[in-house]
């Protein structure tokens, strides 16, 4: 039974995934983790720093492992949030594809309706453009598939327009400078979620392609030629050279139209001319821009500056980023709402502890304990750590995961630096295995700085 998800379930998708930034009911976080390297883990395929794992979308790596070894989160707003299409920049020379509402429909012919660059739907096709100023237009008509060479610039009050390579463009939207700076990538840029539509009209008919041009006509210049469909008001000038039409030009665009012809007798009878009519999209271009240009991405841009708090290490680094849903603050036992969230364990040293170092192997012989040095504050002298699952890491010699506890000696295994333990924090703020990870990304170590600021740009596709 042929079915199909449409584009606008993926368009519903990302704006619902977007708005629930926003709402009451749902708390997102991104997080970091994995200080220690890629090697001979079980949950996550082996894999190296040069070359990270893919993750495993499991139980058990998904809702398990992936919290074992996280060390901080940080809450996403509705302000990190923003609905982007693919970056596509003016460059002269290039061929556009052209807007039309029938890509991928039966031709005449047979076969697929094709851009000039082989895509089949729109949302595939090079019909757009951001220019130098960050101005982005949607192309209606490419000159007969013709290389661009004038950018298009202003116009941003008019309907379509042309440009002096024969191009025709129409505006869509601006990008601010906030927009610029938070929802830009070099893949990616900001999707307008306001109309800027001060011209066109729904259904109406910018443009007109001759696929057949037929026989037997009367030669000549037939000017304004009612466009017949469930629209109205519709004109066009056909050429009928040789016997057949061989071009049409769009002099009124009218509305409301879903389908669109001419009368042979209107244009000399030539018989079998097959004139496409491409029809703007329901309410007119640039009425829905994230509809129009197909925004199924939307992008999650968080800055991780300096230790956010103390709860973001600058002494370790890290190779995975985790967008978490709705987890559980362990000091309100509820679904976490703070800007920042510490995911590790904890020792506070009494005396003069030595010099742990991050990712170096500690020990307490009294429990068996082991886990893995996050960092250590000389200062406070806090050491924050870490205790994966597995064999090697976070399990002692009878392969079970013990707390450390007590006054009893902890040991660095690279440092020999010992400390004697005053008190024990084993619930991080970040309550393990609680809500929802939603995505997975394992990276190659990512360095920190005590000055500096990570800039994580997250696009997910629906």
């Amino acid at each position: 039974m042929p079915a199909i998800i449409t584009k606008d379930f993926r368009i519903q998708n990302a704006n619902q995934f977007s708005e629930s930034f926003s709402e009451s009911a749902d708390t997102y976080y991104l997080a970091i983790g994995r200080p220690q390297a890629f090697a001979n883990d079980q949950a996550f395929n082996d894999g190296t720093d040069t070359s990270p794992p893919t993750p495993v979308d499991s139980v058990g790596s998904v809702d398990y492992y992936v919290y074992d070894d996280l060390m901080s989160a940080k809450k996403i707003t509705s302000s990190n949030v923003s609905a982007v299409i693919p970056r596509r920049n003016w460059t002269t020379g290039t061929t556009y594809d052209y807007y039309r509402h029938d890509y991928g429909e039966i031709n005449s012919a047979g076969s697929a309706i094709a851009a000039n660059s082989g895509a089949v739907t729109l949302h595939d096709a090079t019909f757009y453009v951001m220019n130098s100023t960050f101005d982005v237009y949607k192309c209606i008509d490419n000159n007969g598939d013709s290389a661009s060479t004038v950018e298009p610039t202003g116009n941003k009050t008019t309907s379509v327009f042309s440009t002096g390579d024969s191009y025709k463009w129409k505006y869509m939207y601006t990008l601010t400078a906030s927009e610029q700076a938070n929802f830009m990538s070099t893949d990616f840029i900001h999707c307008s979620t306001e109309s800027t539509d001060y011209s066109t009209t729904a259904g109406a008919i910018e443009n007109a392609k001759v696929t057949a041009g037929g026989s037997g006509g009367t030669n000549g210049t037939y000017t304004n030629v009612d466009i017949r469909g469930d629209g109205s008001s519709g004109k066009a000038t056909v050429v009928v050279s040789s016997n057949a039409v061989t071009s049409v030009t769009i002099t009124t665009a009218g509305s409301g139209y879903t389908f669109a012809s001419v009368l042979a007798s209107d244009i000399g009878s030539v018989s079998g001319a097959d004139i496409d009519f491409i029809i703007s999209p329901p309410g007119g271009h640039a009425t829905d821009v994230i509809a129009e240009l197909g925004g199924f991405f939307v992008m999650m841009n968080v800055d991780f500056a300096t230790s956010e708090s103390g709860e973001f290490n600058t002494s370790n680094d890290f190779r995975r980023i985790a967008l978490l849903r709705n987890p559980t603050d362990s000091t309100t036992g509820s679904t976490a709402t703070a800007s920042t969230l510490d995911a590790t364990k904890s020792i506070t040293f009494s005396g003069t502890p030595g010099s742990f170092q991050a990712d170096e192997k500690i020990t307490q012989a009294s429990t068996g304990a082991v886990g893995f040095v996050v960092d250590f504050n000389s200062t406070t002298k806090v050491l924050r750590y870490i205790q994966p699952q597995f064999t090697n890491q976070g399990v002692d010699s009878s392969q079970n995961l013990t707390a450390f506890s007590g006054t009893n000696t902890v040991t660095g295994a690279t440092s020999s630096a010992t400390g004697t333990p005053s008190s024990h924090d084993v619930t991080p703020e970040l309550t393990a295995d609680t809500g929802d990870i939603l995505y997975i990304e394992n990276r190659k170590p990512i360095s920190r700085a005590s000055d500096q600021t990570e800039n994580v740009k997250l696009i997910v596709e629906f």
